[in-house]
């Protein structure tokens, strides 16, 4: 009764309208979830019931939780790999500072600046987020894709993940923005406006291409 029930209403538009396998397992098993927890308060469902009708909901549903792992692993993979190459750039921008360094103290030639101080702090953020992104999406890759890890282990994963890559490519940005405003700002002062549009759009590409899907 219990699959009967999950079965023809996971069938509706609201949860095949997902991107990605993973998510669209996802919605099925919320359905069966609260099709049970429905159902289960009634005494001529017995607790053995309730176990046949998941196994049998693991086998029907089988072919989709492989395509959710081809899936996951397979944005993990792209995931992680756009992660590091954005965590290698700021790891190495840290050390070439803007405007160089005193030959003899080391210390910045334009460190009373403040587009100076917004250069670290972003730059910092950008690869913290960009190596917890990493972690996230090899968390992923390890795990042991269960039907169950489906419902809120995976997808809070990827999209913690997602979160993060957009973050360190927010940062990323706002450090380039800044080292550009150190270079021409004494020679063209209009150049800060049209810098900060043009990194913007990157970033809200990011948004409406990546984090709606995982929310739908």
């Amino acid at each position: 009764m219990i699959l009967a029930v999950a079965n023809s209403v996971a069938h509706l538009s609201i949860l095949t309208d997902v991107a990605g396998a993973a998510f669209q397992l996802q919605s099925q098993l919320k359905w069966f979830k609260a099709v049970e927890s429905w159902i289960i308060l009634d005494v001529r469902v017995s607790i053995s019931d309730s176990k046949k009708y998941w196994k049998k909901f693991v086998e029907e549903h089988k072919e989709l939780r492989q395509n959710g792992e081809k899936w996951m692993k397979d944005t993990a993979n792209s995931c992680m790999l756009v992660s590091t190459l954005i965590g290698t750039v700021l790891f190495i921008a840290a050390f070439t500072m803007p405007g160089g360094n005193n030959g003899i103290t080391g210390v910045p030639l334009l460190l009373g600046q403040d587009s100076l101080l917004l250069f670290p702090i972003s730059d910092g953020l950008g690869l913290f987020s960009s190596m917890i992104a990493i972690l996230l999406f090899l968390a992923i890759l390890t795990s042991r894709y269960e039907t169950q890890d489906f419902l809120e282990l995976l997808p809070k994963k990827i999209i913690f993940g997602l979160c993060f890559l957009f973050l360190s490519l927010a940062f990323m940005l706002v450090a380039f923005a800044a080292t550009l405003a150190i270079v021409l700002n004494k020679r063209l002062a209009w150049v800060v406006i049209p810098i900060t549009l043009l990194a913007s759009l990157p970033v809200a590409l990011f948004v409406l291409l990546q984090l709606p899907p995982c929310y739908s």
